[in-house]
């Protein structure tokens, strides 16, 4: 276990205790022998832990000394609103809880990503320095493999998939790339400037995943929800920009403001009947089109 483990084991030990004592958080460590050996947790190397999870992450772990000496996260805000921060803190805290519990391999199911681990090492070194990359890809509508430079802004996980949003020097556009489909990547020595203006979460606010377009503008989309998938929306928005219009017995009503792209579209039509677009009267016109073009391959079963 490397150290960046041990110090989100403590943080993640502390999230979900809430309060807790250095004698439970010892005898938590120690009972885990592939995490201690068997060893305790000392003072001193709590502590030492404590001030490089502050150094590093910038979360206070701090002690309540009545009723104990429990410890607890002093600003848990700065974890929660903090989406990357927040993404990484749960995975690892689920990579170590499986790594503690790999006798139940056979019973903890996980979807593969598709493998972009080197490429990804890559692009955030070049986003580091801002470096120019030169890479070999080939589109899933392409016969063959392109090399072009392009100058990384950004990365994206998205529905189990990397993606790349980068300034394509050639072509002078930005341009989405998925990493599974880069055939190769160099770094160069050239550099770019990052516009002082750009924001990765504000570029993709107002569009549901990788399929953006400047020819598609956002607007409100207002989307019926109908009896048990209700729940479904409530707990896993569509969007962030999601708000609850009204509910009743039968269906409830939903906002989003977000530009209706291809993969927005695809994921309504993935809940079939459970969902409805009220508005614009433009989506729902292509929602119906999309059913037509569907309808017509099982008409004659």
């Amino acid at each position: 276990m490397t150290q960046l483990q041990k110090y989100i084991w403590l943080i993640d030990t502390i999230r979900r205790a809430g309060k807790i004592s250095l004698e439970e958080i010892s005898s938590r460590w120690e009972r885990n022998k592939d995490l201690s050996d068997y060893k305790p947790l000392s003072r001193t190397t709590f502590n030492r832990w404590k001030d490089a999870i502050f150094s590093q992450f910038g979360i206070i772990i701090s002690c309540q000394r009545s009723g104990g000496y429990l410890y607890y996260i002093e600003n848990p805000e700065d974890i929660d609103e903090d989406e990357l921060k927040k993404w990484m803190l749960d995975s690892f805290a689920i990579s170590n809880l499986i790594g503690e519990n790999l006798s139940l391999k056979d019973r903890i199911i996980v979807n593969q990503i598709p493998s972009a681990q080197s490429h990804l090492a890559t692009l955030l070194e070049a986003m580091q320095g801002n470096r120019v990359v030169l890479i070999t890809y080939c589109g899933f509508n392409k016969k063959r493999s392109y090399t072009f430079p392009v100058e990384p802004y950004c990365v994206k996980l998205f529905e189990n998939r990397w993606y790349l949003l980068a300034h394509n020097v050639s072509y002078n556009k930005i341009r989405i790339y998925g990493l599974d489909r880069i055939e190769s990547l160099e770094l160069t020595d050239n550099t770019f400037k990052l516009p002082k203006d750009f924001s990765a979460s504000g570029f993709f606010s107002t569009y549901y995943g990788i399929v953006t377009g400047n020819d598609i503008k956002p607007e409100r989309i207002i989307i019926r929800a109908y009896h048990d998938h209700i729940p479904y929306m409530k707990s896993l928005p569509l969007h962030a920009s999601q708000r609850l219009l009204e509910e009743h017995d039968e269906y409830a009503d939903f906002e989003v403001y977000l530009a209706p792209t291809y993969d927005f579209i695809m994921r309504l039509l993935h809940t079939g009947a459970m969902i409805e677009v009220i508005s614009p009267a433009s989506l729902r016109q292509t929602m119906k089109e999309w059913i037509s073009d569907i309808y017509e391959l099982y008409k004659n079963d």
